[in-house]
């Protein structure tokens, strides 16, 4: 016979489960020093590095489980990954009347539109 505390438990573990079997998205960055710092941007403060790429992974992945854990246990609320749903490639900017004019003038002169001319210098850095 299954008591009501070992059911409670059994749909902790459960939804545990599920936040831990999430796939979040993980930001890799070079550190200058040597090896990787590793970062989930959507769990605030889930942050690690790493000397090689394989120890960094295995250690964002430690990283991540603790912080769920974590959150979970003291009841907080724990993010959903991001997707690129949230970006639809989109942007209003506004800019100076001059700078528009600048701009469009030298788009004209690569025989491309405005938005490719801004696309490709934004691309280049």
């Amino acid at each position: 016979m299954t008591t009501l505390n070992q059911k409670n438990k059994q749909i902790e573990k459960q939804l545990l489960e599920y936040y831990l079997n999430l796939q979040y998205p993980v930001t890799l960055y070079l550190d200058p020093e040597g090896g990787y710092v590793v970062q989930i941007k959507d769990l605030p403060g889930c942050l690690t590095q790493g000397e090689t790429l394989d120890e960094a992974i295995a250690n964002i992945n430690e990283a991540r489980e603790l912080w769920i854990e974590t959150a979970y246990e003291a009841g907080d609320e724990i993010p959903l990954p991001s997707t690129d749903d949230t970006y639809n490639g989109k942007l209003l900017l506004r800019m100076p009347k001059s700078l528009h004019r600048r701009l469009a003038e030298k788009a004209d002169g690569e025989n491309v539109s405005l938005n490719q001319y801004i696309v490709s210098l934004l691309s280049r850095g």
